[in-house]
């Protein structure tokens, strides 16, 4: 028997630049039937998406199936006992990336990636700072040892894009690949052309 449930993505958004990526990433989602998105948007995320992309907090949550509030730590979320098949926390700040690589539970988004880490489920965190720091580094390294996915969404060239948003769909057509969703974002690398 088919498994009746959605598929279940956890979104989360934090204050860090490129908050076009969560905002992108959610559109993309929303077109495929069968997934079911879980939305968390840090309040510094808030501030991020209206200098960004101009968007005020409710038109992103309209985007979602599910909203949560980053306080609520009683969310369905935060449980391992309800089924997701992945989360991408993008953009992922570098404050984010520190309480999930030391287990700092103390809001949503770093509770329900902790709960996907200790499930075993697929972690993206597109993680937006440069130049990178020794403190940076290191807590990178301790949440791929835990099993996640480190991700900056550094722009590829190979394709040639004429436009920010093909940048930005490229990137997140990678993103969909590492959760299993089928998707046509993005051009696909087809070999070197030739005289090259």
């Amino acid at each position: 028997m088919a498994d009746p449930r959605p598929r279940r993505f956890v979104v989360a958004i934090t204050g860090a630049t490129g908050a076009v990526y969560g905002v992108r990433l959610l559109q993309r989602l929303g077109a495929c039937p069968g997934v079911e998105t879980h939305l968390v948007i840090s309040d510094a995320a808030t501030l991020t998406l209206h200098q960004e992309v101009g968007l005020q907090r409710k038109d992103v949550e309209a985007l979602a199936h599910v909203v949560h509030k980053n306080r609520d730590i009683g969310a369905s979320i935060a449980s391992g006992s309800f089924q997701t098949d992945g989360m991408v926390i993008a953009p992922c700040s570098m404050k984010t990336l520190a309480a999930v690589a030391h287990g700092l539970s103390d809001n949503l988004i770093t509770r329900a990636a902790d709960v996907i880490l200790k499930e075993r489920r697929r972690l993206i965190m597109m993680v937006r700072e440069t130049p990178f720091n020794l403190a940076h580094l290191r807590n990178m390294t301790a949440v791929t040892e835990m099993g996640g996915i480190v991700f900056p969404p550094l722009p590829s060239f190979y394709n040639r894009p004429a436009t920010i948003d093909e940048m930005v769909d490229h990137t997140v057509a990678r993103v969909l690949d590492l959760l299993g969703v089928d998707n046509t974002l993005a051009p696909r690398w087809a070999g070197m052309k030739e005289g090259a």
